[in-house]
């Protein structure tokens, strides 16, 4: 169990969308040090609670948001999409909304390019920046029309496509392993019971779940990722910086290109986690919590 339960809210964003946050020592003032997790791609909050923030709690102040479109946060809507910008103006509100004296950021995934992007804006702002395999995919192969045209492609099928269903939480818990084989039985239920809902009007709780998540995600965004504009947010940032890599993980960039990514960061420490994958935090929770304590602290 972890060692202290969040407390669960709903924040207003001057961006118009409600965003769902878990928050550990809110009524502690004396933890004057804010900092930030930001999860993954489909992923949600809670991924955060019983692995990082289980042993994190009490020695800082913790916000996880559940970012646009999933989890318990609002969803674009009817004609909006999740332009990757969209989520910096979002966490700027999150922060203003939450932050003590002190803020880090802490960034998996989807999650670490927020973050980065946001420590490069606002450099002055931060005091430890994590990217947790948070450097960005590989740039896209296609061309700016090519792309386009699977935006539009994707966005038609996206809308007019029901989710897909799972008979029950054990059935969802199922398919997050399928995804992540190095992901426990246990915390999969746990995450499945949290980051799915009734699938539709009159399903009871042992009824027939779909994942939280906006279906839109999957789909192919119109802008593709660009190594030189990530690179101008990552030079501006003058925080000590902390990069880490599952040992096991797919998402590895080759040696050359980590560097060349990770040289942006003037003050940057690496570390690699034996036995972690790319969802490090659910897979060696103790070890990153480790490491991440050293380096907040």
């Amino acid at each position: 169990m972890p060692a202290a339960d969040p407390s669960s809210r709903t924040l207003s964003l001057g961006t118009g969308l409600r965003y769902h946050v878990l928050e550990w020592g809110a009524a502690d003032a004396a933890l004057d040090h804010t900092v930030v997790l930001l999860h993954g791609f489909l992923d949600f909050a809670w991924t955060w609670e019983e692995t990082v923030a289980a042993a994190l709690a009490g020695r800082f102040h913790l916000v996880a948001p559940d970012m646009r479109g999933h989890g318990d946060s609002d969803r674009v809507g009817a004609g909006g999409y999740y332009h990757f910008m969209d989520y910096l103006a979002d966490l700027d509100e999150v922060i203003a909304q939450t932050a003590r004296a002190r803020l880090s950021l802490v960034g998996h995934s989807m999650g670490g390019s927020i973050a980065g992007y946001w420590a490069g804006t606002f450099p002055a702002r931060l005091a430890r920046l994590a990217l947790l395999e948070g450097t960005g995919p590989p740039e896209s192969s296609e061309t700016a029309p090519e792309r386009v045209a699977s935006w539009i492609s994707g966005w038609r099928h996206a809308r007019g496509r029901a989710p897909r269903r799972y008979a029950d939480v054990a059935a969802a818990a199922a398919q997050l392993r399928r995804n992540d084989p190095l992901l426990g039985e246990a915390l999969s239920l746990r995450l499945a019971e949290r980051g799915t809902a009734p699938a539709g009007a009159g399903a009871g709780a042992g009824g027939e779940r779909v994942f939280k998540h906006d279906p839109l995600h999957v789909t192919t965004g119109p802008y593709g990722f660009r190594l030189d504009a990530a690179q101008e947010f990552w030079r501006r940032v003058t925080c000590p910086v902390l990069l880490v890599d599952g040992g096991e993980s797919f998402f590895h960039h080759e040696p050359a290109e980590a560097e060349r990514r990770h040289a942006c960061f003037a003050d940057r420490r690496h570390a690699v986690l034996p036995g972690a994958g790319h969802m490090m935090q659910r897979h060696q929770p103790a070890a990153l919590a480790r490491l991440l304590a050293e380096f907040l602290s």
